[in-house]
């Protein structure tokens, strides 16, 4: 899915003045003339960023940034505000907007960020993608694996391994060979890295589903 930039603004001259810069980039655009109907058309699976006005007359600018975090919708939103604004957009920034724009904006400036936003969340999704496939590595783990891996993320020597497990020492190498070859690692520093970005606990081996990003 190519990256898409979502311009939401009841204004129809902001709208069109803002489509206009940014297809002139290349960038595909989407418009919107209400935030509740950005809402009915946009799915999780949705990238590229948003450009979003502060005040409309359904639904805020925060009150439609607030709405897209409790959808799990986390597209990199840029505030557009005007001078009167600027107090609300600096409250959705502390609540994790990427940017705001105060009007009237400088073209160069607002195609800078739209390409940084995008760029931000190609990045997150790369990682997602990494740490879902981490994960579905470490599912394959066995019960007796996820063991020795725990005692592995206490950097615990095999032979104190062997003893809490009851096993002997070349079965505790074997399983740990087995954990290299799971979880793809070439060493045991990488091997604890990705099974922390895999989500499991360093205290207890099980899988927390704890996002994390490389």
């Amino acid at each position: 899915m190519s990256a898409t930039v979502h311009i939401i603004d009841d204004d129809r001259m902001a709208r069109e003045s803002l489509q206009w810069l940014i297809e002139s980039a290349g960038l595909p655009v989407r418009v919107y003339d209400s935030g509740l109907d950005f809402l009915d058309g946009v799915e999780s699976s949705t990238c590229g960023c948003v450009l979003l006005d502060v005040r409309m007359p359904d639904i805020n600018g925060m009150e439609l940034y607030a709405r897209l975090k409790r959808m799990g919708i986390l597209l990199p939103v840029i505030i557009v505000t005007g001078h009167a604004d600027v107090a609300m957009a600096v409250r959705a920034m502390k609540a994790g907007a990427y940017d705001f724009i105060e009007k009237p904006y400088n073209d160069a400036l607002m195609l800078e960020r739209v390409q940084s936003a995008i760029s931000t969340d190609q990045q997150q999704r790369d990682a997602q993608q990494r740490v879902m496939a981490i994960t579905a590595r470490a599912a394959l783990l066995t019960p007796r694996e996820q063991e020795v891996l725990h005692y592995v993320l206490r950097s615990t020597q095999n032979k104190i391994i062997a003893a809490q497990l009851g096993i002997s020492i070349k079965t505790v190498e074997l399983h740990r060979a087995n954990l290299m070859t799971k979880m793809q690692a070439r060493t045991s520093t990488e091997l604890v890295r990705l099974a922390l970005l895999a989500g499991l606990d360093k205290a207890t081996g099980e899988v927390t589903g704890q996002d994390l990003a490389p």
